[in-house]
């Protein structure tokens, strides 16, 4: 199973948190990534987007279709997002669009199983696969991009 983690791209300050829109360098922010994964996203991707309007506009700067998932939204926790994934079982390949500190924590267990999130830059993609390797299942971060550097 491959699981890809992408920030919301910059939002602008504001409240209500949910109604946040991203700012103009958050615009290109969610263009650069969505180049890149015109070239390197798995096929048969499914997307599952925080109902914020901040990740909906960073998802739809790729247009694909994507999955609104309250899972992964603002009150998300890192068990709530993997679980809507079906992290490691469900195979296949999940893109998930959401929110620090979610992103961070989930990053964190997957590398070190412990908790204690990382931080995600705005914009950035972590790029998750599950493999088998001899009998074990071994969890392999496969790329970390930064939009600000595509």
């Amino acid at each position: 199973m491959d699981l890809l983690l992408w920030r919301h791209a910059d939002a602008a300050e504001g409240s209500p948190d949910h109604t946040r829109t991203l700012t103009p360098r958050g615009l290109k922010q969610s263009q650069r990534m969505a180049s890149w994964l015109d070239q390197h996203a798995p096929a048969d991707l499914r997307i599952l987007v925080s109902p914020a309007t901040r990740t909906r506009q960073t998802a739809e700067a790729w247009g694909h279709s994507y999955e609104i998932c309250p899972a992964v939204g603002l009150d998300a926790t890192p068990q709530t997002l993997l679980d809507a994934a079906g992290w490691p079982d469900a195979g296949g390949a999940v893109l998930v669009v959401g929110h620090q500190p979610t992103l961070g924590e989930v990053a964190s267990i997957l590398l070190r199983d412990e908790s204690g999130g990382l931080s995600f830059k705005k914009g950035s993609l972590w790029w998750f696969q599950l493999r088998e390797r001899e009998g074990e299942l071994q969890t392999v971060l496969k790329t970390v991009i930064n939009a600000d550097l595509i």
